[in-house]
């Protein structure tokens, strides 16, 4: 069956670590920064917001799941730290831009080229407010016909649903559809859906595997 949709994650992909980055490092290092600014303890203020988010989870709000919305979990972090709201602005501006992470320009323009011959959209775990600030810095909505967003949909990758939203939202059946991801387990989950899963290492390696499964499934 002939591919009809090119489908990317964003995170990990479109935006990525400067190179020598530690992805895993990025958000520890930006807490750390703050703590040292504020004169706190290392991992206090880690600490602090981490346990607003298990009280939030606990009460049923979760912004990578849109059941809490960025307003609700911004309250939230003044009321824990008690920053006034220039100062949580400033921690929130620090916080997207280590979220966002760099461009991938090589890539960015190989996914826009796909286009009209597929149907392309994005499938990002995401965050309360993710697609505002993304589109100002990435453009991604422009990008691609559509954004599969966690926090819009209320449901996460590896959930099989996720994907079976998307593919609904593309108007293609699994198998008509290529997936590129940095993550293994969200990958080997769109396999097991049925659609080709391609695992990122880098520009060229992806490139590569997409444009091979698109000859074999023309």
């Amino acid at each position: 069956m002939a591919i009809k949709a090119v489908v990317f994650d964003i995170g990990g992909i479109l935006e990525i670590i400067p190179e020598g980055g530690d992805p895993t490092r990025r958000f520890p290092e930006m807490m750390a920064r703050w703590e040292r600014r504020l004169d706190m303890a290392p991992g206090e203020l880690g600490a602090q917001i981490k346990g607003m988010d298990e009280r939030l989870t606990a009460a049923g709000k979760d912004g990578a799941l849109g059941t809490c919305s960025y307003e609700e979990w911004v309250a939230e972090l003044r009321a824990v730290t008690g920053w006034d709201a220039a100062r949580t602005d400033e921690f929130m501006d620090d916080f997207w831009d280590t979220y966002i992470g760099d461009p991938n320009p090589e890539l960015a323009a190989y996914f826009v080229g796909l286009r009209p011959r597929y149907r392309t959209a994005f499938l990002s775990n995401s965050f309360v407010g993710a697609r505002e600030r993304e589109h100002v810095a990435r453009g991604f909505g422009d990008m691609a016909e559509m954004i599969v967003y966690s926090h819009e949909v209320g449901v996460a990758k590896p959930d099989p649903r996720i994907y079976a939203l998307t593919c609904e939202r593309l108007s293609v059946q699994p198998v008509e559809m290529v997936f590129l991801d940095d993550a293994p387990g969200n990958i080997a989950a769109a396999r097991d859906f049925g659609i080709h899963g391609v695992l990122f290492q880098d520009n060229a390696q992806a490139i590569r595997e997409i444009e091979a499964l698109l000859a074999a499934h023309a």
